[in-house]
């Protein structure tokens, strides 16, 4: 009998994302079960989930609508190809999907994740400069620290240097935007900070270098994995400006603003600039089954379809594209949005989260604090010469009391699920707050 078959519990299978293998599977951490605002432990503890699982869970855990819709899918067909068949229930979920997208980006091309939703969103910006004749637009301009995914194409465009050291060479032609995110202009800002539109103009630099020669710039409309970085004050609207100005697509990684975190139902709409593309996943099944999107406007569309000769019009695809009972998810988690009006719930106890977010300012060690919609970001001092470890002995204590925060570098992201409660709330930070007075030295 081998060594996995004789320990029925064995940790050492399971090469963990994003993870410190080593050290978790020394003293691991077991959700067994989750309901609601909370996850429950193996050993029975209760935990308030502060991050909404991965940015994701936006409707809270264990909705019996969405359960039930997969499994009654699940009952009447498993798996249907995409490739040259359909079946009813992807083309419904596109429609769901598209009712709430922003104005003409209304056809949707389905993918598994955000990873594969920013990859797709590249290929498809690249085969409309071809489809229109500007097959020399073959540049991709993302930002630095921003977040894209990790396949090829996302990690090129993306700008966090931990995601990319460690694999050598990346896409050509892509170059970064500078980041918006500045402590001495911004530090313990409400909302959007009013220094940092003029970092767009970047971009005419990135135009006089590389001429007419760039195809797509993508960023997030709020930078979620990096830290919590919220839009300057008229920094994206001046990016819609300039990439009309020259011809460029803009591209919003919509994978965590989407669906009510930020108070409306895209970040678009938060902010008023309507991308060319837009990407999502996480909160569009309610992370009950994986699926992302990419919702194109029609333009673009018409531009690759309507110019391609007879056949297949875009070489692209995944086996699982339209999945039916990500499908079915879908359109129950959409559902279930548009009925609880869960952004207007995230817009009406924004004020209260925010207060709260901004009283830890005065506490030892924190730098910033930094909020928009539902989502806040508290920046720590590193200790000297470790860089992260406070910030991981922070999140370990949370949890140890019951609370499940994120961390990124020394950075804590707290984006609850947007049925949160006020006295969820009061929970969350006052077991932060005792963590970070307990990490003071």
């Amino acid at each position: 009998m081998n060594e996995i078959a004789a320990r029925p519990n064995n940790l050492d299978a399971f090469w963990m994302p994003f993870t410190a293998n080593r050290a978790y599977k020394a003293t691991p951490r077991l959700l067994a079960r989750a309901e609601g605002m909370h996850y429950f432990t193996n050993d029975g503890r209760t935990v308030i989930d502060g991050t909404a699982g991965l940015w994701c869970v936006n409707a809270g855990h264990g909705r019996p609508e969405i359960t039930e819709a997969i499994q009654k899918q699940a009952a009447v067909m498993d798996f249907a190809p995409t490739f040259q068949l359909g079946h009813p229930i992807a083309f419904q979920a596109a429609a769901k999907v598209a009712e709430h997208t922003p104005p003409g980006l209304d056809r949707i091309f389905f993918t598994n994740s955000g990873s594969e939703s920013a990859d797709t969103a590249l290929k498809i910006a690249l085969a409309y400069q071809r489809a229109r004749g500007e097959g020399q637009r073959v540049r991709l301009i993302g930002r630095e620290r921003g977040y894209h995914g990790v396949g090829f194409g996302g990690m090129s465009v993306g700008g966090i240097g931990g995601n990319r050291k460690q694999f050598g060479a990346q896409l050509p032609y892509v170059d970064h935007l500078p980041h918006t995110h500045s402590l001495e202009h911004n530090a313990f800002t409400r909302g959007e900070p009013a220094w940092g539109a003029h970092l767009a103009d970047d971009l005419e630099r990135m135009v006089a270098l590389h001429g007419d020669t760039i195809a797509a710039v993508i960023v997030e409309p709020l930078a979620g994995s990096t830290g919590v970085l919220v839009p300057p004050k008229g920094y994206l609207a001046r990016l819609r400006t300039l990439c009309d100005k020259h011809g460029i697509l803009l591209i919003f990684d919509e994978v965590i603003t989407g669906f009510g975190r930020l108070g409306t139902f895209f970040g678009a709409e938060r902010v008023g600039v309507t991308p060319d593309i837009l990407t999502m996943a996480k909160g569009l099944t309610n992370a009950a089954v994986p699926m992302g999107a990419v919702a194109v406007h029609d333009r673009i569309y018409r531009a690759v379809v309507d110019n391609a000769p007879d056949g297949i019009e875009l070489f692209h695809g995944y086996t699982y594209s339209g999945h039916p009972l990500a499908a079915a998810a879908a359109i129950a988690a959409v559902d279930v949005h548009a009925r609880e009006d869960l952004p207007a719930r995230a817009r009406a106890i924004e004020p209260y989260f925010e207060d709260a977010a901004h009283s830890l300012r005065d506490l030892p060690n924190v730098i910033d604090v930094r909020n928009m919609g539902l989502v806040a970001g508290i920046e720590l001092q590193p200790r000297p010469g470790k860089p992260t470890d406070r910030a991981v002995r922070v999140f370990h204590r949370c949890f140890d009391d019951g609370v499940l925060i994120r961390t990124t570098g020394d950075i804590i992201a707290l984006s609850p699920p947007l049925i949160v409660e006020k006295p969820h709330l009061d929970r969350i930070f006052e077991t932060l707050g005792a963590a970070i007075r307990a990490e003071a030295a």
